[in-house]
């Protein structure tokens, strides 16, 4: 069975930048939409990112200008560059694909941004 797996979490100071990778461990047809979530200590998950197949991307408010989704379809891969880290982005960051009518999640990988 095809898993996402994400990469490129760990400690960052305030002000710093991460990458955050999620890539399929097999191929997976007709991915629409790359989807990036977090969920923080005791709130709910919150969609940060996605991107569509025709490349269109949405940010969360609190990412825009700050956090940037892209994705590489041959490598079945979505990225997450984030900037100016803040210690409110300390999160558990998911991945998600859809595939109508499957979707496809990630473990999930932390991110923690110390002040």
């Amino acid at each position: 069975q095809v898993q996402l797996v994400e990469s490129g979490g760990g400690l960052v100071q305030s002000g710093g930048s991460l990458t955050l990778s999620c890539a399929a461990t097999g191929p997976i047809a007709n991915i629409n939409t790359m989807r990036w979530f977090r969920q923080a200590p005791r709130s709910q998950r919150e969609l940060v990112a996605s991107i569509r197949s025709v490349g269109t991307t949405e940010y969360a408010d609190s990412a825009k200008g700050r956090f940037t989704i892209s994705r590489d379809d041959a490598k079945n891969t979505v990225y997450l560059r984030m900037n100016s880290l803040k210690s409110e982005d300390t999160a558990v960051y998911y991945c998600s694909f859809l595939a109508y009518p499957a979707s496809y999640w990630g473990h999930g990988t932390q991110v923690t941004v110390s002040s």
